[in-house]
């Protein structure tokens, strides 16, 4: 019966191409909308590590100006000072730890025909490959000792591998890099977060930086730091004095496997901050805070406002579209009515009647959810033209969101078709026969 129904609801939409195509292009349009801002909020709001975003905890510490507090007191500095980072890193009190913060510099290639390369740097130490799950090509990570004795090593992306390399295994070649030689080590694969957790203070959706370096030769000045760089109290000339001073822009990092590891590093922190007191830093009262990955994400708004008002309003257009189909099935439906009665006086029951028009609407929007995923990919596309980097990696639909519109097409439709459906079910076949 249901390849029965199918047939039938095919020569309907053909018998009624014109006011079938007005439904499809309707239910095409409000899928359309919805789906290109569904996506886009679908992929911000995602878990970007979801097998151990709960063991993941970003740190902060409220190291702020007692007169004037940082986010109007509502939150803690969203960075750490170096003096901080580097104390915690001492203590070693997690599972693992991450000090890190962006940095550049210019890579000098040996082949005299390439021309040098501008880079993104990613200043970590050695557990941020372990901790994040960096895939490997060839070669490891560094090692503790590495960080500790300032080693001059490197860590290269895939895409820097390829260009002075040519793809091919260049663990244990040297690379110059800003008037330093560097031993190259590693070489990760394509990985790109997103939203890119682990440094949300340069970008939620920028790339993933092209080479790694340890943190610990930003003091050395190896390397180049760069990345948003927030000061309280003013501090002296020179590398040394900057980094004693009160200014924020590293991120920290620990890894810890059970809830009761949390509540033992968040008595650490009490502890590290009422030590630090003594000494006449953090004036504030007591605020840190060890938020996992997704609850820093929440915290710091990846989502922005406008792209869930962006959701809001499509959705509403969605349901316009989804009234007109309405009125657009019941003309097409009370249409049939001399053909329903007909059918009713013949034996037809309600049951198979209602059967067949819902089908028909599925149908109507079967189609109408596929004319929606052409439609979103054009949206996307639009999207990632208006903004650029910032949406770069966010408007693609994956299986996932094309299976989504396509079942939200269907369910919509068919409820928008159950009223259309029963009105046309109810019809008095006696008197469609009169007037015949």
């Amino acid at each position: 019966m249901f390849t029965y129904y199918l047939r039938l609801a095919w020569i309907s939409i053909i018998r009624h191409w014109g006011l079938s195509l007005v439904m499809i292009c309707a239910i095409g349009l409000g899928i359309g909308a919805a789906m290109t801002t569904i996506t886009v909020n679908y992929l911000m709001s995602a878990n970007p590590i979801p097998h151990k975003s709960e063991q993941l905890f970003y740190v902060q510490l409220d190291s702020w100006d007692v007169n004037e507090p940082f986010d109007e007191g509502v939150n803690p500095p969203d960075q750490l000072t170096y003096t901080d980072s580097t104390n915690l890193m001492k203590a070693k009190k997690a599972f693992r730890q991450n000090v890190q913060a962006q940095a550049y510099g210019v890579i000098e290639p040996e082949d005299a025909d390439l021309l040098p390369i501008s880079v993104t740097a990613r200043a970590n130490s050695a557990d941020f490959f372990a901790m994040f799950d960096v895939p490997f090509i060839y070669g490891l990570a560094w090692s503790e000792q590495s960080d500790l004795g300032k080693e001059q090593v490197m860590v290269l992306s895939k895409k820097i591998n390829e260009q002075i390399f040519g793809g091919e295994n260049s663990v244990g070649k040297t690379i110059k890099f800003d008037n330093n030689i560097f031993k190259i080590i590693g070489v990760i694969d394509y990985w790109q977060p997103k939203p890119r957790f682990y440094d949300i203070s340069t970008g939620a959706f920028s790339e993933s930086e092209d080479v790694f370096v340890p943190f610990s030769l930003i003091a050395e000045e190896k390397i180049r730091r760069s990345g948003n760089t927030n000061c309280w109290k003013p501090s002296g000339d020179g590398m040394a004095a900057f980094l004693a001073g009160e200014c924020i822009w590293t991120q920290f990092w620990v890894e810890l496997k059970s809830e009761q590891d949390r509540q033992d590093y968040m008595t650490f922190l009490n502890a590290y901050v009422e030590e630090q007191k003594q000494y006449g830093r953090f004036e504030r009262p007591l605020n840190n805070r060890l938020s996992n990955v997704m609850e820093w994400l929440e915290r710091q708004e990846v989502v922005a406002d406008d792209a869930r008002m962006m959701m809001a309003m499509s959705l509403m257009f969605l349901t316009v579209c989804l009234l007109n189909t309405i009125g657009l099935l019941l003309a097409k439906f009370l249409g049939k009515a001399p053909e329903i009665g007909l059918r009713q006086a013949l034996g037809a029951s309600k049951a198979t009647l209602f059967s067949q028009y819902i089908i028909e609407s599925a149908c109507i929007g079967l189609a109408g959810g596929i004319l929606g995923l052409g439609l979103s990919f054009l949206g996307l596309i639009g999207i990632e033209n208006l903004y650029g980097e910032y949406m770069q990696g966010l408007a693609t639909l994956d299986i996932t969101m094309m299976t989504f519109a396509v079942v939200l097409a269907l369910v919509c439709t068919v409820i928008a078709g159950l009223y259309p459906t029963w009105r046309a079910c109810n019809i008095s076949p006696a008197q469609q026969l009169k007037s015949q």
